[in-house]
């Protein structure tokens, strides 16, 4: 299926008048002989998605705060994860969300899992110029990260929010 959802990208051009050149161009790029169709069905549900990136970038600013915080702290290493490893994780199943079940004693009991000790994988930052102390935070770098993640999480709420009102438009049939 996933062979029919690929046309060659030459003919994608060609079909939308590219010139002679252009396809010359594109039939240069040995890696990009084939490219995806627009209307392939997703991977993975865009609610558990969106739920999912809006969590770990939540985890992913606690993280770097903490750095920022313990920036003048001797001995603190700097502590951040692989996003998109972590996201791969969540949507397989594998992440925050994923534990043993809590044994029930009575009928009324609701089955619930515990917590996890460790959401994700944190690594620790390689430090660009190591200090004395032992820190290894570096206040601009973390600061740069941090405005980088809200970004991403701003899109994120914007992304969840759009996935929620569409799906509220159809269930109620009333435009958003």
């Amino acid at each position: 299926m996933a062979a029919e959802n690929k046309k060659p990208l030459v003919s994608i051009l060609a079909q939308a008048g590219l010139s002679r050149r252009g396809t010359a161009l594109a039939q240069q790029l040995g890696d990009l002989s084939t490219l995806t169709a627009v209307n392939a069905t997703p991977a993975h549900d865009s609610l558990k998605f969106g739920e999912a990136a809006l969590r770990l970038r939540t985890l992913r600013q606690e993280m770097l705060t903490g750095n920022l915080v313990n920036a003048d702290t001797p001995g603190y290493l700097a502590r951040d994860f692989d996003f998109a490893a972590e996201l791969q994780r969540a949507l397989a199943g594998q992440g925050a969300r994923a534990g043993l079940g809590m044994a029930t004693t009575h009928a009324a009991h609701l089955a619930g899992r515990p917590p996890r000790s460790e959401p994700v994988q944190a690594l620790y930052r390689t430090p660009v110029q190591p200090a004395i102390d032992g820190n290894t935070v570096d206040p601009d770098l973390e600061r740069g990260h941090f405005v980088k993640n809200s970004f991403f999480t701003e899109s994120a709420i914007s992304f969840l929010s759009s996935t929620l009102r569409s799906r509220l438009s159809a269930i109620t049939g009333q435009p958003s």
